[in-house]
């Protein structure tokens, strides 16, 4: 438990944080998820129109902290390759 008047707070703002990252975050990996889906289906076309909001939705979570900037780079490169290397139906 906190003593001090600026621990308690610290600990208000913490609990805030973890909040918000956890609900960046997992939005984050749900989409993540849905393009994997969507290259192992081999759908192409779809894959490449949501990469634009993935990427987005990566830049915004970089943006806010919840993820590092170079894991942000990983994931952008790492699924655009696996994209364009998708057979398309």
């Amino acid at each position: 438990m906190a003593h001090h008047n600026s621990a308690v707070r610290q600990r208000r703002r913490s609990v805030r944080r973890t909040a918000i990252n956890k609900k960046n975050k997992s939005e984050l990996r749900s989409q993540v998820r849905k393009m994997r889906d969507l290259v192992q289906a081999q759908n192409k076309d779809e894959a490449q129109k949501n990469m634009a909001e993935l990427q987005s939705t990566i830049d915004k979570a970089v943006k806010k902290r919840a993820i590092h900037k170079r894991k942000g780079d990983r994931l952008k490169s790492r699924l655009g390759r696996q994209v364009s290397a998708a057979p398309s139906k």
